[in-house]
């Protein structure tokens, strides 16, 4: 039997959530993603979420090697996520779909023995009063197009999806889904409350990439040419 506590508390609006430890991989806000879910722990974290709302804390171990973590082998700072869908597999895994929603900190662990389950404090998105916000979002729009003409690997429409976006922090975290950034890095970029700043990293990051991609091309280029 899991726990079935209410999901805020009344005095400060914590949650208290399922927590399900990835290795490999920082879920951000907006993000879709599948997974697929071996461990007991993990399992019984997914279980316990799906009786209570669906609602669990995604939050990435130091070390993807570690096999049995514990609270000190996992980041602090998570996604709350929603489970879109369930599916238990024959071989005894759980196919998975979530789909982030908002950033929390963990603020205490309370309970460890049959999976992980956290007290986290969700962080609101902070409100963007830079008056030069829109020209930064179509700045690095516009770079990002120019990146994604050099790397055949991002399909095209993807484009049109992120030239729709208006919220800064939105266009922040679907862009680092695209890119091909370091995990460490990823980390920092979901501890980082500030969208404008976030935006800031990923456009010299794509600014970097593009510089190597140009090199790249004109090196094929010479090539081809002998």
């Amino acid at each position: 039997m899991f726990f079935n506590k209410d999901k805020k508390d009344t005095d400060g609006g914590s949650e208290h959530l399922a927590l399900l430890p990835l290795r490999d991989l920082v879920v951000f806000p907006y993000m879709v993603v599948p997974l697929i879910v071996g461990r007991k722990m993990s399992i019984n974290a997914l279980e316990d979420a799906a009786e209570n709302d669906k609602r669990i804390l995604l939050a990435t171990q130091h070390s993807a090697a570690t096999e049995d973590p514990e609270a000190d082998d996992i980041y602090s700072f998570g996604t709350i996520a929603n489970i879109i869908q369930m599916l238990r597999l024959p071989d005894g895994t759980v196919k998975v779909l979530v789909e982030g929603k908002e950033r929390a900190k963990i603020t205490a662990f309370t309970e460890t023995e049959t999976h992980f389950r956290v007290e986290v404090a969700p962080i609101p998105e902070m409100a963007e009063t830079d008056p030069n916000i829109t020209e930064v979002m179509a700045n690095i729009k516009a770079l990002f197009e120019e990146y994604v003409k050099l790397n055949k690997s991002i399909p095209p429409e993807m484009l049109l999806s992120i030239s729709s976006i208006e919220n800064p922090s939105r266009l922040a975290d679907t862009l680092v889904a695209q890119l091909n950034i370091k995990l460490d890095e990823r980390q920092k970029l979901l501890e980082q409350g500030d969208p404008l700043q976030r935006i800031a990293t990923l456009q010299k990051f794509i600014q970097s990439e593009i510089e190597i991609l140009q090199v790249e091309k004109k090196i094929k280029r010479r090539v081809r040419k002998q």
